[in-house]
């Protein structure tokens, strides 16, 4: 059984209440605000562990800070490749059939159970 920890539980309360798929660095900032006194290094030892354990996600960036979600619904992303703005949306994708292309394809094996895509944004494309 894991040991409880109060400041484990302070970033996972941050993160249940956010939206914004914040990057550790945000998130260390925002629990500090809160009163905690959780290290940097507290708060990146225990995104890894959320991550790791599935209680979040971890979303790997092509450029700029990883960030993270707490896995509310089922759902996927597309990420602003100008912002780097991470959105959410939900589309039922055939992973058992997309897993076995890609296997036939490429013989990559180990899956994750969700779908990124690039793109840019309106805002982006507006500047």
């Amino acid at each position: 059984m894991e040991k409880y920890s109060r400041q484990r539980q302070e970033i996972l309360d941050f993160l249940i209440e956010s939206y914004d798929h914040p990057t550790a660095e945000e998130i260390y900032a925002e629990v500090k605000k809160r009163g905690s006194t959780a290290s940097k290094g507290t708060v990146y030892r225990n995104l890894n562990f959320l991550s790791e354990k599935g209680i979040i996600e971890k979303i790997s960036m092509l450029n700029g800070a990883d960030r993270y979600d707490y896995k509310k619904t089922p759902h996927n992303h597309v990420i602003c490749s100008k912002c780097n703005k991470v959105f959410d949306f939900e589309y039922n994708f055939n992973l058992k059939r997309l897993r076995k292309s890609i296997l036939e394809q490429t013989e990559i094996e180990d899956f994750s159970d969700y779908v990124i895509v690039q793109g840019i944004c309106k805002k982006c494309l507006k500047n």
